[in-house]
């Protein structure tokens, strides 16, 4: 038996099937999975999404560890303004979690990642004659109060994760303002180096710091502070001992999903997570 923290993985299920060794590695050992497939386009339209869910759920089936999935974000943000605009996003956002609800055959237990409204401009702009922040946070309840009721009947939660993110807590206090345990926070690792590095924003263990117990879910990936990377982990230059220790004083653990641009680096990150003594 080991104390380190069990890391799960965010796949396509054309990856879950097709990389060798993925499915022993998931099953084994019944590490939680994020299913990418719904965000791409078309996955959420018309018949399609039904039939990725089907698929997911007999590929997951006997599954004991806890699956969720990545939402839709391409085209969309969840402050949209435009109220027709807004009329898709919430439809996107409507079809990926009656997916997830057919993927857990109702069960629960499930979660959502969307992304954050924080942009980099809203950052430099924060304090300023051209802050938005109120709006932001009204058109973002606006958007998405439809799929927190959906997730507060089916007990999943939607997780807000940073992408261009300054203020580690601005995201921290939109998803407490909706008063739900449907919404909670997500970080991703390589999104907070590259604001850490490129716009500012603190370290990645401030992230984790800043959220708190309010943390369900991260992404780990590995990056330089220059860009998106989702390199594997060890390759870039986040400092890690620091990030998981801060995981480590959390009450409850969150879902720890490694989110690769390349799947296959999946099973050496966790290789070398475990060599540091970091997770397992």
């Amino acid at each position: 038996m080991t104390d380190l923290p069990r890391l799960g993985a965010a796949l396509y299920l054309r990856e879950f099937i097709g990389i060798t060794g993925m499915q022993g590695f998931v099953r084994d050992h019944d590490r939680d999975v994020e299913i990418r497939d719904f965000t791409e386009i078309g996955a959420l339209g018309g018949n399609v999404w039904p039939d990725i869910a089907d698929r997911a759920r007999q590929l997951f089936a006997g599954h004991a560890g806890r699956i969720g999935i990545h939402g839709p974000f391409w085209g969309f943000t969840v402050d949209m303004p435009d109220p027709d605009i807004r009329k898709i996003a919430q439809d996107r956002i409507a079809a990926a979690l009656s997916a997830l609800i057919r993927i857990l055959d109702g069960k629960g237990g499930g979660h959502m990642v969307l992304h954050s409204p924080y942009t980099t401009w809203h950052g430099f702009n924060r304090w300023t004659n051209q802050c938005d922040a109120a709006g932001i946070a009204e058109r973002t309840h606006a958007t998405l109060a439809p799929a927190v009721r959906m997730a507060e009947e089916n007990g999943i939660e939607i997780v807000l994760e940073n992408c261009e993110d300054r203020d580690p807590a601005e995201r921290v206090a939109l998803a407490a303002s909706f008063a739900s345990s449907a919404v909670r926070v997500s970080l991703d690792t390589g999104h907070a180096h590259y604001a850490h590095g490129s716009t500012g924003a603190p370290p990645v263990d401030a992230f984790v710091r800043a959220a708190g117990a309010a943390l369900a879910h991260v992404h780990l990936q590995d990056a330089d502070g220059v860009a998106d990377r989702h390199w594997a982990l060890g390759r870039g230059n986040i400092l890690w001992p620091g990030v998981f220790a801060a995981l480590g004083e959390l009450p409850v653990m969150p879902r720890l999903i490694v989110e690769m641009a390349d799947a296959r680096d999946i099973l050496p990150s966790v290789i070398w997570a475990e060599g540091q003594g970091l997770a397992v």
